[in-house]
């Protein structure tokens, strides 16, 4: 059975991007949100590259159900930073930034899965 190493995967790679992107904006939100918004955001990008690098170690049936569960945090992620938005918490120029990298995240990931 194919292994796939996480570490040679341009989708971890951006992965780990997003989670380095995340964590610079969200060390700016008010200290009220540590236990809410921040770590709920912090948690979501986490769960990005995490998973592709679990489900690597797996079978390709199995690998993809795990690059759904990435697929949809990145989603998840995408929705929150809408609402750090709303509350003012992120500028513009960062939501915008964030949503690009999360694209690109989003259409790499589903070539890559539809290829498995």
């Amino acid at each position: 059975m194919k292994r796939h190493n996480y570490k040679n995967l341009k989708i971890w790679s951006i992965g780990i991007e997003i989670v380095d992107m995340v964590f610079i904006m969200t060390e700016k939100f008010p200290k009220e949100e540590k236990f809410g918004l921040i770590s709920q955001i912090n948690r979501c990008s986490i769960s990005i590259p995490s998973n592709i690098a679990e489900g690597s170690s797996r079978s390709d049936k199995s690998f993809s159900h795990f690059i759904d569960i990435a697929l949809g945090s990145s989603f998840e992620l995408e929705t929150q930073m809408i609402i750090a938005f709303k509350r003012k918490d992120i500028t513009q120029e960062e939501l915008n930034n964030i949503e690009e990298k999360l694209a690109e995240f989003q259409k790499m990931t589903m070539s890559f899965q539809n290829k498995l």
